[in-house]
């Protein structure tokens, strides 16, 4: 069975540990069934573990409770960049395995509601758990909007930006928190109603500002650039900005002329929200 699905860019700003959008990069899962365990990976990843440390393999030995199994990687999103990769993994893998809810499996594994939400779903979504229960919730977004992706050739794993984080916050910047997630979704849902500001953040992103020192520089270079709004993609390294058709080339040619400045390695991509989601055959 063969299962593609797309990447995902998380909290966008305000939406922490809740909103997630699909993006137009790729990964698939191809399992045979029958003969020792194999697994072969190309793409973004490729040669890590191809053994039974593989996550695709851990998550396929859960649903089908042997290994006894072929699996083929093919994907396109780059690891620890703060683009759903693992939470794509997870819910390819399940869903390639036979899984009868590949989503709430790949939130149990990962532990990210809304990037495996994403992935699954497509479009852009609200995730959580809920009473035990992953609840997810395809949200309306405006045909309008494209995404251009700052991906610098910094690795961050999600365990090390979380332990940035604070056990507590001030009230002030909640009640920010809540007035801007709220205008966020209007303006996703339409362009013309996005509110300038709406996709900053208080809660996670200046707490994580230590951990890459260029990302407060670049937020601002990509909305000087014409972005609508910036925010950093799930835990980073990647930072997004949010554009349309007509704002969205001079936004990428911006970011790429702020890595050369820096002599940040890395790339730019323009990417559209993907709105299939998991698609087997």
């Amino acid at each position: 069975m063969l299962a593609r699905v797309p990447a995902s860019s998380a909290n966008l700003g305000p939406g922490f540990d809740t909103l997630a959008v699909a993006l137009s990069l790729h990964l698939e899962v191809e399992l045979t069934l029958g003969g020792p365990l194999s697994v072969v990976t190309e793409g973004e990843g490729a040669g890590l573990f191809d053994d039974a440390r593989h996550l695709g393999v851990r998550v396929a030995r859960e649903v089908l409770g042997h290994e006894e199994f072929s699996l083929r990687v093919r994907s396109a999103i780059p690891l620890a960049r703060g683009l759903g990769s693992s939470a794509a993994l997870a819910v390819a893998a399940a869903a390639a395995a036979g899984a009868p809810d590949p989503l709430a499996v790949a939130a149990r594994v990962d532990g990210h509601a809304e990037n495996a939400a994403a992935s699954a779903l497509g479009g852009l979504v609200a995730a959580g758990t809920l009473g035990g229960r992953v609840e997810a919730r395809t949200l309306t977004l405006d045909p309008a909007w494209r995404f251009v992706c700052v991906v610098p050739d910094v690795e961050l794993a999600t365990s090390e930006a979380r332990r940035a984080l604070p056990a507590s916050v001030p009230f002030a910047d909640a009640v920010f928190e809540l007035n801007a997630l709220a205008l966020l979704l209007a303006g996703l849902a339409d362009h013309r109603r996005f509110v300038a500001g709406s996709m900053d953040d208080r809660l996670h992103q200046p707490y994580r500002a230590g951990l890459l020192p260029f990302a407060a520089d670049l937020l601002s270079l990509l909305r000087e650039a014409g972005a609508a709004g910036a925010c950093w993609s799930g835990a980073g390294s990647t930072m997004l900005g949010l554009v349309t058709e007509g704002s969205g080339p001079a936004v990428h040619d911006a970011a790429r002329a702020f890595l050369a400045s820096r002599g940040l390695p890395g790339e730019v991509v323009l990417l559209e929200a993907d709105r299939r989601g998991l698609v087997v055959s």
